[in-house]
C-alpha cells in the first residue's frame, strides 16, 4: 500500500519569504546597525577632542585663555557648516523649523559650554594636561548626580557605589602630603566645575536635538552645532570687541594656526551630537573616556609630561567609577 507523502504546502515544507518579509528583515538590520552608530561616532569624538585640545593647549599661552576658546568656536564655525551642507546636499533634505524652545536650549548650552572651556584651558594650565583631563572627565558622574537633583531620577546602590569610586580617584590625584590646600584644590575644583559646565551643556544640547521635528538624526544633531557655535562665536566677539580688542586681534592674526583647532573641535562636536542624537548623554560622555588614555598619550609624547604613580592610581580610579556608572545604567 502506498503511503500518502505530504501535500505541496502543507506546514511541513518551510513557507517562501514575500518581497515584504525581506523587506522587512533589511530594514530590522538597518535600524539595528543605526542604534549602535553612536559608539564609533563616539570613539571618533573623543580622539578628534584630545587632538583639539592639544592645540588650544599650545595656543593658549599665545593668546590667553579666552583666546584660546574663542578659536574652537570662531575658527569651527565654518568647517560646522561645510558638514551641514553636506548632509543637506547628499540627503536631500530641507532644513527643520527653529522654534523658540529650541533657540532657547541652545542659548542656554551654548553659554554654559564657553564657561565649561575656559574653566578646562585654565586646568591646563595649573595641572598637565593628561591629569586636566581626567578632571573634566568627571562629567559624567555629575550627569548622573544632575539627573537626581534636577529631574529626580533614582540613583542606585550601583551608582552610587560609583561616584564614590570616581571621587576617590579625584582626591586622591589632587591630596599632596605637606603642601598648601590652595595649591592642590584649585586645579581640582576649576577641573570639576568645568566637568559639571560640560555635563550641563552635553544634557541641553541633547535635549535642544531632540526637540527639533523632522530631518535624520544626523541633520538634527548639524543643525545643532550649527546654531549653538553661531551663537557662541557672536557673544565672544562682541565680548572681545568691547573689552579685549587686543584678544581678537590676536586671534584674528592667529588664523593658521588656529584653523587645524578649529576644524578638530567642529569634527569632534559633531560626532558627539550624533551620538547625543542617538542615545543619551550619559552613555556618550561614559565612552569617551578614553580621551583620558588619549590625553596620557598626548602628555607623553608632545609635552614630555609625566603623572606620579599616586596620581596614576587616581586615574584608575575615576576610569573605574565611570565605567562602573554606565554598567550601572538602566538598559
Amino acid at each position: 500500500m502506498l503511503r500518502p507523502g505530504p501535500l505541496r504546502g502543507s506546514r511541513d515544507r518551510p513557507a517562501r519569504k514575500t518581497r515584504y518579509d525581506r523587506w522587512l528583515t533589511t530594514a530590522s538590520a538597518a535600524t539595528l546597525d543605526i542604534s549602535l552608530l553612536w559608539i564609533p561616532a563616539t570613539l571618533i569624538a573623543a580622539a578628534a577632542q584630545t587632538a583639539r585640545n592639544t592645540m588650544q593647549h599650545k595656543l593658549t599661552s599665545e593668546l590667553g585663555t579666552l583666546g584660546a576658546a574663542q578659536v574652537r568656536f570662531l575658527y569651527g564655525l565654518p568647517f560646522a557648516l561645510v558638514f551641514l551642507a553636506i548632509l543637506l546636499l547628499a540627503g536631500g533634505e530641507t532644513l527643520p523649523p527653529a522654534h523658540g524652545r529650541f533657540l532657547l536650549l541652545c542659548a542656554g548650552a551654548a553659554a554654559v559650554q564657553i564657561l565649561a572651556t575656559v574653566l578646562m584651558l585654565a586646568t591646563m594650565q595649573l595641572r598637565n594636561f593628561a591629569l586636566s583631563t581626567v578632571y573634566v572627565k568627571t562629567e559624567p558622574v555629575l550627569v548622573a548626580i544632575f539627573a537626581v537633583a534636577v529631574l529626580g531620577d533614582p540613583l542606585t546602590v550601583l551608582a552610587a557605589c560609583a561616584v564614590l569610586i570616581a571621587t576617590t580617584g579625584v582626591v586622591t590625584m589632587s591630596w599632596k602630603p605637606g603642601a598648601g590646600a590652595g595649591s592642590n584644590w584649585r586645579p581640582a575644583l576649576l577641573g570639576i566645575t568645568s566637568g559639571a559646565c560640560f555635563a550641563l551643556s552635553s544634557v541641553v544640547f541633547r535635549g535642544a536635538i531632540l526637540s527639533l521635528e523632522g530631518g535624520s538624526f544626523a541633520l538634527r544633531a548639524s543643525m545643532t552645532l550649527v546654531v549653538g557655535l553661531l551663537m557662541q562665536t557672536a557673544a565672544l566677539v562682541i565680548w572681545q570687541a568691547l573689552f579685549q580688542r587686543d584678544v581678537l586681534r590676536h586671534v584674528l592674526a592667529a588664523w593658521r594656526s588656529s584653523l587645524p583647532a578649529g576644524f578638530m573641535g567642529a569634527f569632534a562636536s559633531q560626532c558627539w551630537y550624533i551620538g547625543f542624537a542617538l542615545t543619551s548623554a550619559a552613555n556618550v560622555r561614559t565612552l569617551g573616556l578614553v580621551e583620558v588614555l588619549f590625553a596620557q598619550v598626548a602628555s607623553r609624547r608632545i609635552f614630555a609630561q609625566h603623572t606620579s604613580r599616586k596620581e596614576r592610581y587616581g586615574m584608575a580610579l575615576v576610569v573605574a567609577g565611570l565605567v562602573l556608572l554606565l554598567y550601572g545604567a538602566p538598559r
